[in-house]
């Protein structure tokens, strides 16, 4: 197996949308995705083929992609956030934050290290864009995903609280050693 992690590029809608379909089918998503298969699944392609596009350049958002002797295994997608910016919780922010969303791996290639790899990539693109931390929400019964985040070096912040998909858990990776 040859792993590489990438930035999505824009013209790749349709392999977003596949992939995105295949992560909100998992039967843990319910956990772990604000959207249901059935609300992305009635999506337009121009919906998915803006979202490529979106996270394929500037410093606003990056979508990665893990390859796998080139099918696409996993993704991850980080956006920023400015100051009195509305997050994908609906908190407003009280300052400027960058926040990693949409991590998935097909389960035939969770614990080979594309996890680590995506997570990796999106801190130093997090990095090279100026923020000091990287920051995530996860469901607090997604005992599964917070070990995996703790081994990427994600720590809990304290602070928990309800949002679209129930209790949830704030946790930050350190960027200054990158």
């Amino acid at each position: 197996m040859t792993l590489a992690v990438r930035r999505v590029r824009a013209g790749e809608g349709e392999r977003v949308r596949e992939l995105r379909l295949r992560a909100v089918s998992d039967p843990g998503a319910s956990i772990a995705f604000l959207t249901t298969y059935e609300q992305e699944v009635s999506r337009d392609q121009a919906f998915w083929d803006d979202r490529a596009a979106g996270g394929a350049d500037g410093d606003s958002a990056a979508m990665f992609v893990a390859e796998s002797d080139a099918a696409w295994i996993g993704t991850c997608t980080v956006l920023v956030r400015r100051t009195g910016d509305v997050d994908h919780t609906g908190r407003r922010l009280t300052s400027g934050r960058a926040d990693v969303v949409g991590v998935y791996v097909d389960p035939p290639h969770r614990g080979t290290g594309a996890i680590d790899a995506l997570l990796d990539t999106a801190a130093r693109w997090t990095a090279a864009v100026g923020f000091e931390t990287l920051s995530l929400d996860v469901h607090v019964d997604n005992a599964r995903a917070q070990a995996v985040y703790r081994r990427a070096g994600f720590v809990p912040t304290g602070e928990t609280f309800t949002g679209p998909i129930g209790a949830e858990l704030a946790m930050s990776r350190s960027l200054r050693t990158l």
